[in-house]
């Protein structure tokens, strides 16, 4: 009789990075070797992307896959044949596999000008163990990144992913958070940026970016009627955004290079119609010394301890006249009176610039724990003079041991199968996400109807009754509990008759267990006996 095939459960894009990620796992720091990974997997993406195009010209059989316009055209990168995956991988066994690489990377970038600054590099540095960099090599040969699917957030994926598992390697994450896609996904949908200037100052890998373009993209929009501004920091971050821009073929102005947003603007001059972010939370020395007179601080200087009010006026100085802000900050920023933040908050506040703000549920980050809310702007207020809180704590479920999502109708749109997340195929209004922009939606209308516990429409008058504290659960107050119309002999009935059921239940299960340990000799003494 023939044995029986095995089946073997192929491992995910993440399970494989790891895989490679322990390969390097020793002579590299976490930081260093997510690096050397994450260009890994930019460079096989390319790859796979223009080998399949390849392949399609093959096919045609008119001689033109070597043509580079027929690449570029379908906004795929050209890649000349000494940096094509299969002559990298037909050298990952050999001492000279990192300068492989990174003849492959520089070749890609002279022929890609949108990829020369971000290209990564330096596979050839003594640190880097050929050995291993081979083996991880090898790991990502038999993958088809192509094939998981285009419009899927890849880089977003792989840098949460990494975030996640790295961080406590680290020790210290620097303040960089990557934000979870449902609270990305929640500022999307409450803004809807259909078209204007797309704007985030801190924008990390690119993950807004990319979930604006998927908004656009599920509501038949059109990705030509938004023009996509950023500035990040971090250099090696600020590579990734443009190779997760480029992957999806959009076109961004991250700045001339990486840079400080308070004092490096990279677009001091320009205006924007929707700005996102989630800038580090609660920054300190972020420079406030060398910037006290700046033109920013229209509704006050924010203290040197604390950036938050900085990044909001800073935002708020780069808005246009109809612009919009979906903000991630942490909730001290909704109380706070340090160092002036609450005269500023009040000043927004009387500004009526205040649209509304989200209480978030914990345990959405990945490797933070810190409670978080959502601010939003808005310098044409469809209702003056009011302010819509929610208080989202209790939304969302967990997914495992210490991390919490929002349900998303949507979620199945990046890559999520049913079986993955029960709320795959829930109806829009079942799910978290579509719940919190409809009713910012009927807020909007005029037409949305407080909800004791999860919602409240306030008056400017009302909070500074309040003392000008923007926590949601101060306005929305706690739910009622449900009543309980059974009268109470009926409901006693009830119970001691089902606790009669379960104890007779008991003692038949009892019996039973005693009965087979009796079998097999052993014999348990009922107690008194």
């Amino acid at each position: 009789m023939a044995k029986k095939a095995k089946v073997v459960k192929e491992k995910s894009i993440e399970d494989r990075i790891w895989d490679s990620a322990n390969k390097l796992r020793g002579n590299l720091t976490a930081s260093e070797y997510q690096n050397v990974v994450l260009g890994l997997v930019f460079l096989k993406y390319i790859s796979d992307c223009f080998e399949k195009r390849y392949n399609e010209l093959v096919a045609e059989g008119d001689g033109f896959e070597e043509d580079r316009d027929e690449y570029t055209a379908e906004h795929v990168f050209w890649v000349p044949q000494d940096a094509r995956w299969q002559n990298i991988a037909s050298q990952a066994h050999t001492p000279q596999i990192g300068q492989v690489i990174d003849h492959a990377l520089e070749e890609i970038g002279k022929e890609n000008p949108r990829l020369k600054k971000v290209m990564p590099n330096n596979y050839s540095r003594p640190e880097i163990d050929k050995i291993r960099l081979g083996e991880v090599v090898e790991i990502f040969d038999n993958m088809d990144m192509h094939a998981q699917g285009e419009g899927i957030d890849l880089f977003g994926r792989v840098y949460e992913y990494c975030l996640q598992n790295f961080a406590a390697e680290t020790q210290s994450s620097g303040g960089e958070f990557y934000t979870p896609s449902c609270i990305v996904r929640t500022i999307v949908e409450v803004l809807q940026p259909f078209e204007g200037r797309v704007y985030d100052p801190a924008c990390g890998s690119g993950g807004m970016f990319v979930q604006s373009a998927k908004f656009i993209q599920q509501h038949q929009g059109n990705l030509r009627n938004v023009t996509i501004y950023g500035q990040e920091f971090n250099a090696n971050t600020w590579k990734m955004a443009h190779m997760n821009l480029a992957i999806r073929g959009l076109e961004a102005d991250l700045g001339d290079s990486w840079g400080d947003s308070f004092g490096d603007d990279k677009h001091a001059t320009k205006k924007f119609d929707f700005i996102m972010a989630n800038p580090p939370f609660n920054m300190s020395e972020w420079g406030a010394s060398r910037l006290a007179d700046d033109v920013r601080w229209k509704y006050g200087v924010p203290p040197e301890g604390n950036a938050n009010y900085a990044w909001i006026q800073h935002m708020v100085h780069h808005l246009s006249p109809t612009g919009r802000i979906g903000l991630v900050l942490a909730n001290g920023s909704l109380t706070t009176t340090t160092g002036g933040e609450g005269d500023i908050r009040r000043r927004l506040i009387e500004a009526d610039l205040v649209e509304g703000v989200i209480a978030m549920p914990n345990q959405l980050f990945y490797n933070v724990s810190i409670p978080v809310c959502v601010w939003f702007f808005n310098r044409r207020k469809k209702n003056p003079g009011k302010v819509l809180f929610v208080d989202a704590r209790e939304m969302g479920m967990m997914v495992d041991r210490t991390h919490r999502e929002l349900s998303d109708d949507f979620v199945r749109y990046d890559t999520v199968k049913k079986e993955d997340k029960p709320w795959a195929s829930l109806p829009a209004e079942e799910c978290d996400v579509q719940r919190i922009a409809a009713t910012f939606r009927a807020y909007e209308n005029g037409t949305l109807e407080d909800v004791k516990g999860f919602c409240k429409v306030a008056t400017i008058e009302e909070i500074g009754k309040q003392d000008w504290v923007l926590t949601p659960g101060r306005y929305v107050g706690i739910a009622d509990e449900e009543e309980d119309a059974e009268p109470f002999e009926e409901k006693m009935a009830r119970l001691t008759a089902e606790l009669g059921d379960l104890f007779a239940e008991s003692h038949r299960l009892e019996a039973g267990i005693r009965e087979k340990l009796a079998g097999i000799g052993f014999n348990v003494k009922e107690e008194g006996v």
